[in-house]
């Protein structure tokens, strides 16, 4: 395990991840302009889900880059990071499901997000976040719930409105457990004494 971090923080291999995570978000955000387009301006930090996710991301191996420990960023990754890397696999499946079809778009924003996922995770034990940061990261995810499912600005994608409510229920519960692991992951196992 200890040869698994020694690779993790390799200043050759967060600078290549980095640069993929850095890439990834401008495509992502460039993936959300026809919905950016027609949103209104209050709503538009809560609208592009995943690439907000891999910006945070972004801004945590650059502190690591620059040897600084940003826990409100390292909160706000891990917990977004999961969230939507699997929430995407879920609703590309779902829309193979529903469609009978997923183009090779779809399959590729599985493998990615699936990528996101599985990086927030691996990086936790790294994280030095604060109750704050993570409380805060919390509330943000919940927040973004309610944005998303009570003023409808949930990501468009093929026909998955027609169980908007199943999603957002789903999510929902994608959060809770995103919030868990965080805790888990990287606040009770780094023995963090509540309240800070």
């Amino acid at each position: 395990m200890q040869y698994v971090y020694w690779f993790l923080t390799n200043r050759k291999f967060l600078l290549l991840l980095f640069l993929i995570n850095l890439l990834g978000t401008i495509y992502g955000y460039i993936w959300y302009v026809p919905q950016l387009a027609r949103t209104e301006w209050f709503f538009l930090p809560f609208v592009p889900d995943s690439p907000t996710a891999s910006l945070f991301f972004t801004i945590v191996l650059l502190g690591f880059l620059w040897k600084k420990s940003w826990g409100l960023f390292q909160a706000l990754a891990i917990i977004t990071l999961f969230k939507y890397g699997i929430w995407a696999v879920v609703m590309n499946l779902l829309t193979l499901k529903v469609t009978g079809y997923l183009s090779w778009e779809g399959y590729m924003l599985m493998a990615s997000h699936l990528g996101m996922a599985i990086q927030g995770l691996l990086y936790a034990p790294l994280y030095r976040m604060k109750a704050w940061h993570f409380a805060a990261a919390a509330l943000w995810a919940l927040h973004n719930e309610i944005i998303d499912y009570v003023f409808m600005q949930y990501p468009v994608y093929s026909q998955l409105n027609l169980y908007i409510r199943e999603i957002g229920y789903f999510t929902f519960w994608l959060s809770v457990l995103a919030i868990f692991l965080t805790w888990y992951l990287a606040v009770r196992e780094k023995r963090i004494k509540w309240p800070l």
